[in-house]
């Protein structure tokens, strides 16, 4: 985990949580940018392979409680693809007492339509392990019940951009070669945005973190950068 903290601070901090098969290295740009904006970052490692969501979920607390409890300001939640969904199953159990926004990126809130024709297969199963399973459109009620509809606010950025010829026909358009634009959205969002990015480079992308940065700070994206 790359966890840095200060002992205690007034400032905001932003908890981030990466996709399904990355590491807390795929969000270095990010991370750095809103440390830059004079965010705390807490940017956690969890072995996304080998467990179910919920199990994730308790196992992330600990480094996010401490994180939390060691800030004056609001803790936000800046999240890639499954680190949406795994952030929805930790703030149902454990919601910081003083929860910010909750941004995310490319997160399958609807599921993926390749999770659901891949799953059955043994490569896709032992590669992406038991929360790979959880990642289809058609959910059973205990991973529903895993996932209630959100009550903070949460801006979702969407990519219309792939650079995967071969699961780009198993998505409805637009999509970002891994979830489809439908699929990202949520009720009860409070904003929504498509950047031409694909999957893996919404994290990197200057203008998706741009957005980030607004949506952490005013509760929206930012109109002029649509």
């Amino acid at each position: 985990m790359n966890e840095r903290p200060p002992e205690a601070s007034a400032s905001d901090g932003v908890v981030l949580l990466h996709g399904i098969s990355r590491t807390a290295r795929s969000f270095r740009r990010m991370e750095l940018a809103l440390e830059a904006a004079g965010f705390a970052t807490l940017n956690l490692d969890y072995d996304s392979r080998r467990k179910p969501l919920d199990a994730l979920a308790e196992d992330i607390h600990p480094a996010i409680e401490l994180f939390a409890n060691g800030r004056g300001g609001a803790v936000h939640f800046v999240c890639h693809s499954m680190g949406g969904l795994l952030a929805r199953v930790y703030l149902a159990r454990h919601r910081p007492p003083r929860l910010g926004r909750v941004v995310m990126l490319g997160t399958p809130n609807g599921g993926s339509e390749i999770a659901d024709r891949l799953k059955d297969f043994s490569a896709y199963r032992a590669f992406f392990g038991p929360a790979g399973q959880q990642l289809g459109t058609l959910r059973d009620a205990a991973t529903a019940a895993l996932l209630p509809r959100p009550d903070y606010p949460l801006g979702i950025i969407a990519g219309s951009r792939s650079i995967y010829p071969i699961t780009s026909v198993m998505l409805p358009r637009p999509h970002d070669g891994r979830v489809s634009v439908a699929n990202t959205k949520l009720d009860g969002m409070a904003d929504h945005i498509v950047i031409r990015s694909s999957h893996p480079w919404l994290v990197r992308n200057r203008g998706a973190i741009a957005q980030t940065i607004a949506f952490l700070r005013d509760g929206q994206f930012a109109k002029d950068a649509r």
